[in-house]
Protein backbone atom coordinates (compact mmCIF):
# COMPACT_ATOMS: atom_id res chain seq x y z
CA UNK A 1 0.00 0.00 0.00
CA UNK A 2 1.40 3.21 -1.22
CA UNK A 3 2.09 5.78 1.72
CA UNK A 4 -0.30 8.69 1.82
CA UNK A 5 1.13 11.88 0.32
CA UNK A 6 2.03 14.30 3.29
CA UNK A 7 0.27 18.07 2.61
CA UNK A 8 2.96 20.82 1.93
CA UNK A 9 2.39 23.44 4.29
CA UNK A 10 2.53 26.99 1.86
CA UNK A 11 2.99 30.71 3.47
CA UNK A 12 0.96 32.09 0.34
CA UNK A 13 -0.17 31.61 -3.20
CA UNK A 14 1.22 33.05 -6.54
CA UNK A 15 0.81 36.41 -7.62
CA UNK A 16 0.10 35.44 -10.76
CA UNK A 17 -1.19 32.01 -11.73
CA UNK A 18 -0.34 32.19 -15.35
CA UNK A 19 2.60 33.09 -17.92
CA UNK A 20 1.77 33.17 -21.80
CA UNK A 21 4.26 32.43 -24.51
CA UNK A 22 4.19 34.93 -27.68
CA UNK A 23 4.85 31.46 -29.69
CA UNK A 24 3.78 29.41 -32.69
CA UNK A 25 3.19 26.94 -29.68
CA UNK A 26 1.87 28.95 -27.01
CA UNK A 27 -0.96 26.99 -27.29
CA UNK A 28 0.76 24.23 -25.11
CA UNK A 29 0.94 24.97 -21.34
CA UNK A 30 2.95 23.46 -18.52
CA UNK A 31 1.32 22.94 -15.06
CA UNK A 32 3.10 23.85 -11.99
CA UNK A 33 1.71 22.91 -8.85
CA UNK A 34 1.69 25.18 -5.83
CA UNK A 35 3.79 23.04 -3.95
CA UNK A 36 6.06 22.85 -6.89
CA UNK A 37 5.80 26.90 -7.01
CA UNK A 38 6.47 27.27 -3.41
CA UNK A 39 9.58 25.38 -3.63
CA UNK A 40 11.08 28.08 -6.72
CA UNK A 41 10.39 30.69 -4.50
CA UNK A 42 11.84 29.55 -1.40
CA UNK A 43 15.26 28.40 -3.08
CA UNK A 44 15.75 30.53 -5.99
CA UNK A 45 14.42 33.42 -5.41
CA UNK A 46 14.90 34.00 -1.28
CA UNK A 47 17.95 31.72 -1.41
CA UNK A 48 16.93 29.10 1.14
CA UNK A 49 18.46 25.57 0.94
CA UNK A 50 17.06 22.35 1.18
CA UNK A 51 16.95 22.14 4.55
CA UNK A 52 14.96 25.41 6.01
CA UNK A 53 12.35 25.46 2.79
CA UNK A 54 11.65 21.66 3.97
CA UNK A 55 11.10 23.30 7.65
CA UNK A 56 9.08 26.00 6.27
CA UNK A 57 6.72 23.37 3.98
CA UNK A 58 6.90 21.05 7.02
CA UNK A 59 8.16 18.11 4.87
CA UNK A 60 11.31 16.10 4.37
CA UNK A 61 14.24 17.23 2.94
CA UNK A 62 14.26 14.54 -0.18
CA UNK A 63 10.39 15.66 -0.49
CA UNK A 64 11.48 19.21 -1.12
CA UNK A 65 14.52 18.27 -3.86
CA UNK A 66 11.65 15.97 -5.31
CA UNK A 67 9.65 18.47 -6.36
CA UNK A 68 12.20 21.06 -7.06
CA UNK A 69 13.62 19.10 -9.88
CA UNK A 70 10.22 18.26 -10.97
CA UNK A 71 9.52 22.47 -10.77
CA UNK A 72 13.02 22.96 -12.52
CA UNK A 73 12.17 20.63 -15.29
CA UNK A 74 8.83 22.10 -16.21
CA UNK A 75 10.38 25.54 -16.31
CA UNK A 76 12.77 24.71 -18.53
CA UNK A 77 10.59 22.67 -20.71
CA UNK A 78 8.23 25.83 -21.16
CA UNK A 79 11.69 28.33 -21.52
CA UNK A 80 13.17 25.77 -24.11
CA UNK A 81 10.45 24.62 -26.09
CA UNK A 82 8.03 27.75 -26.00
CA UNK A 83 5.15 26.99 -23.68
CA UNK A 84 3.04 28.93 -21.65
CA UNK A 85 2.93 28.27 -17.56
CA UNK A 86 -0.04 27.54 -15.32
CA UNK A 87 0.17 27.41 -11.59
CA UNK A 88 -2.55 25.47 -10.25
CA UNK A 89 -3.45 22.40 -8.13
CA UNK A 90 -1.27 20.26 -6.16
CA UNK A 91 -1.25 18.97 -2.40
CA UNK A 92 -1.07 21.79 -0.20
CA UNK A 93 -2.62 23.89 2.35
CA UNK A 94 -2.34 27.60 2.99
CA UNK A 95 -0.43 28.53 6.79
CA UNK A 96 -2.79 29.08 9.85
CA UNK A 97 -3.89 32.97 9.23
CA UNK A 98 -4.19 32.36 5.25
CA UNK A 99 -1.79 34.49 2.58
CA UNK A 100 -0.46 36.58 5.58
CA UNK A 101 -0.19 34.39 8.51
CA UNK A 102 1.78 34.32 11.61
CA UNK A 103 4.53 32.17 10.37
CA UNK A 104 5.46 34.04 7.16
CA UNK A 105 5.55 37.79 9.44
CA UNK A 106 7.72 35.43 11.94
CA UNK A 107 9.85 34.19 8.78
CA UNK A 108 10.08 37.73 6.91
CA UNK A 109 11.08 38.86 10.75
CA UNK A 110 14.20 35.67 10.86
CA UNK A 111 14.90 37.30 7.42
CA UNK A 112 15.46 40.85 8.21
CA UNK A 113 17.81 39.63 11.48
CA UNK A 114 19.48 37.70 9.63
CA UNK A 115 23.04 38.57 9.03
CA UNK A 116 24.30 39.02 5.28
CA UNK A 117 27.95 38.62 4.04
CA UNK A 118 28.41 39.53 0.46
CA UNK A 119 31.24 37.58 -1.80
CA UNK A 120 32.71 39.54 -5.02
CA UNK A 121 31.47 36.58 -7.11
CA UNK A 122 32.61 34.44 -10.39
CA UNK A 123 32.54 31.09 -11.49
CA UNK A 124 32.85 29.76 -7.68
CA UNK A 125 35.40 31.94 -6.72
CA UNK A 126 36.53 35.23 -4.87
CA UNK A 127 36.10 37.81 -7.98
CA UNK A 128 39.42 39.69 -7.52
CA UNK A 129 38.62 43.33 -8.57
CA UNK A 130 35.68 44.87 -5.97
CA UNK A 131 35.09 47.38 -8.82
CA UNK A 132 34.46 45.07 -11.93
CA UNK A 133 32.37 42.45 -10.15
CA UNK A 134 29.24 41.73 -12.43
CA UNK A 135 27.98 39.51 -9.37
CA UNK A 136 27.89 39.09 -5.44
CA UNK A 137 27.01 35.68 -3.94
CA UNK A 138 25.18 36.77 -0.83
CA UNK A 139 25.04 34.52 2.29
CA UNK A 140 22.39 34.61 5.14
CA UNK A 141 23.45 33.59 8.43
CA UNK A 142 21.80 32.31 11.13
CA UNK A 143 23.35 31.29 14.46
CA UNK A 144 27.14 31.24 12.79
CA UNK A 145 26.32 29.10 10.07
CA UNK A 146 25.35 29.33 6.20
CA UNK A 147 21.65 29.26 5.66
CA UNK A 148 20.43 30.91 2.49
CA UNK A 149 22.24 31.81 -0.65
CA UNK A 150 21.82 33.75 -3.71
CA UNK A 151 23.38 35.33 -6.74
CA UNK A 152 22.80 38.98 -7.69
CA UNK A 153 23.66 40.48 -11.08
CA UNK A 154 23.72 44.24 -11.47
CA UNK A 155 24.63 46.77 -14.29
CA UNK A 156 25.99 49.37 -11.55
CA UNK A 157 29.85 50.41 -11.41
CA UNK A 158 30.47 53.08 -8.83
CA UNK A 159 31.63 52.77 -5.69
CA UNK A 160 28.96 54.46 -4.09
CA UNK A 161 25.94 52.66 -6.62
CA UNK A 162 27.31 49.28 -5.54
CA UNK A 163 27.52 50.22 -1.82
CA UNK A 164 24.09 50.87 -1.88
CA UNK A 165 23.34 47.82 -3.73
CA UNK A 166 25.00 46.07 -1.07
CA UNK A 167 22.97 48.56 1.44
CA UNK A 168 19.59 47.15 0.30
CA UNK A 169 19.72 43.45 -0.08
CA UNK A 170 21.04 44.14 3.80
CA UNK A 171 24.76 42.98 3.63
CA UNK A 172 26.68 43.87 6.70
CA UNK A 173 29.99 42.13 5.10
CA UNK A 174 32.05 41.48 2.35
CA UNK A 175 34.82 39.36 1.42
CA UNK A 176 37.01 40.78 -1.51
CA UNK A 177 39.53 40.74 -3.36
CA UNK A 178 41.60 43.28 -4.56
CA UNK A 179 39.32 46.90 -3.34
CA UNK A 180 40.72 50.71 -3.54
CA UNK A 181 40.43 53.00 -0.75
CA UNK A 182 37.40 54.75 -2.90
CA UNK A 183 35.62 51.62 -2.73
CA UNK A 184 36.35 51.21 1.15
CA UNK A 185 35.65 54.61 1.92
CA UNK A 186 31.94 53.98 0.42
CA UNK A 187 31.20 50.63 2.21
CA UNK A 188 32.30 51.88 5.26
CA UNK A 189 30.11 54.86 4.67
CA UNK A 190 27.19 52.68 5.05
CA UNK A 191 28.21 50.30 7.85
CA UNK A 192 29.86 47.56 5.57
CA UNK A 193 32.91 45.93 7.14
CA UNK A 194 35.22 44.65 4.52
CA UNK A 195 37.73 41.63 4.31
CA UNK A 196 40.14 42.22 1.43
CA UNK A 197 42.57 39.75 -0.11
CA UNK A 198 40.59 36.65 -0.13
CA UNK A 199 41.08 34.60 -3.09
CA UNK A 200 39.71 30.91 -3.98
CA UNK A 201 36.55 29.21 -3.68
CA UNK A 202 33.77 31.65 -2.72
CA UNK A 203 32.18 28.97 -0.25
CA UNK A 204 35.16 28.66 1.61
CA UNK A 205 36.17 32.09 2.05
CA UNK A 206 32.50 32.52 4.06
CA UNK A 207 33.06 28.93 5.97
CA UNK A 208 36.74 30.47 7.02
CA UNK A 209 35.48 33.76 7.94
CA UNK A 210 32.57 32.05 10.46
CA UNK A 211 35.44 29.91 11.53
CA UNK A 212 37.50 33.04 12.17
CA UNK A 213 40.49 31.66 10.16
CA UNK A 214 39.84 33.27 7.02
CA UNK A 215 43.15 35.24 5.50
CA UNK A 216 43.19 38.38 4.41
CA UNK A 217 45.27 41.48 3.89
CA UNK A 218 43.67 44.34 4.92
CA UNK A 219 46.31 46.42 3.34
CA UNK A 220 45.64 44.68 -0.80
CA UNK A 221 44.43 46.27 -3.68
CA UNK A 222 44.06 44.94 -6.83
CA UNK A 223 47.00 45.70 -10.05
CA UNK A 224 44.27 48.03 -12.04
CA UNK A 225 44.35 50.43 -8.21
CA UNK A 226 48.24 50.56 -7.98
CA UNK A 227 48.47 51.08 -11.70
CA UNK A 228 46.33 54.22 -11.43
CA UNK A 229 48.28 55.44 -8.39
CA UNK A 230 51.47 55.39 -10.47
CA UNK A 231 49.97 56.74 -13.17
CA UNK A 232 48.90 59.86 -11.16
CA UNK A 233 52.10 60.28 -9.02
Amino acid sequence: MARPCKCRRICGLPRCTAFRAETPTAEETVTLSVDEYETIRWMDKNGLDQERCAARMQVSRATVQAIYDRARRKIADALVDGKSISINGGDYRLCHGGECGSCCKRNAEEEKNMQKIAVCYEDGEVFQHFGRTEQFKLYGITDGKVTTTKIISHGEYSHEGLADLLLKEGVDTLVAGGIGGGARTALGSVGITVYAGACGNADAAVNALLAGTLLQNPDFTCNHHHEEAVEGA
